[in-house]
């Protein structure tokens, strides 16, 4: 069973599923393979096409949750995005362009691969005072976090969640990527995994788990990475991290 907090499965408005057709051929594997809800986290990227607002994101959102009850799809899907961080972020919530995951105090976002973005920490931190509660997308792809695994604990001690690709363990975006993401894991410093679906693609849900007990040693984290921290967000619950 897994419950997928990060996905690029709304049509037409990033470089993930082209279509409503696309969409639903993906669900009903991903219903097939374990999934049982999904969060869908499109790109928003300032000052490029993947820019949808709130309000066609939930119109999308309107015809798709049709099609799925219409092709009989048991899951649940929920809202949200994946922002790459700017400087704009309180303004862009004001606007309504970006969107928390469910309407809740969690929003996923993303860092660029090869660098850390300018005044990053300072950027997170005024999310932090105001509420909100970023997740940062798989930090494991991120070149400055596979040099130095130990700067994500400054990141996690100032509040903010790690959400690792658990595909990145099967070596999908590279050795040193599935390195850190095991570093990581063992380390206590994710919070979640998600499957970051773009395309059709074998979900491996029981695979992954396997992988992942060996690595945390405990199937009640490996519960909490798969399904119970997801129930936090989408539910707008505190969340207890180690800081």
């Amino acid at each position: 069973m897994f419950k997928d907090i990060h996905c690029h499965l709304l049509p037409g408005i990033d470089d993930g599923s082209k279509n409503i057709e696309e969409t639903i051929k993906i669900l009903k594997k991903a219903e097939a393979d374990g999934v049982i809800e999904i969060v869908f986290t499109p790109h928003y990227i300032c000052n490029s096409k993947y820019s949808c607002n709130n309000n066609d994101k939930s119109e999308l959102m309107q015809q798709l949750v049709k099609a799925i009850k219409d092709e009989n799809i048991n899951i649940k899907v929920y809202l949200g995005n994946e922002v790459y961080i700017n400087d704009n972020f309180l303004d862009l919530m004001m606007k309504r362009e970006i969107m928390t995951i469910n309407n809740s105090r969690y929003l996923l976002l993303e860092f660029p691969l090869n660098q850390i973005y300018q005044n990053s920490k300072e950027i997170l931190y005024q999310l932090v005072t105001i509420g909100c509660v970023p997740i940062l997308a798989h930090p494991e792809r991120y070149s400055v976090f596979q040099k130095k695994p130990e700067l994500v604990e400054e990141y996690v001690r100032m509040g903010i969640l790690m959400q690792g690709n658990y595909k990145s363990l099967f070596g999908k975006y590279g050795r040193n990527a599935k390195k850190t993401l095991e570093i990581l894991l063992k380390k206590g410093l994710i919070s979640f995994l998600g499957s970051d679906t773009h395309h059709y693609d074998e979900y491996l849900i029981d695979k992954a788990r396997k992988k992942v007990k060996k690595i945390v040693k405990s199937e009640e984290v490996v519960e909490n990475l798969f399904c119970n921290n997801f129930d936090k967000v989408v539910n707008d619950q505190d969340f207890s991290i180690n800081r």
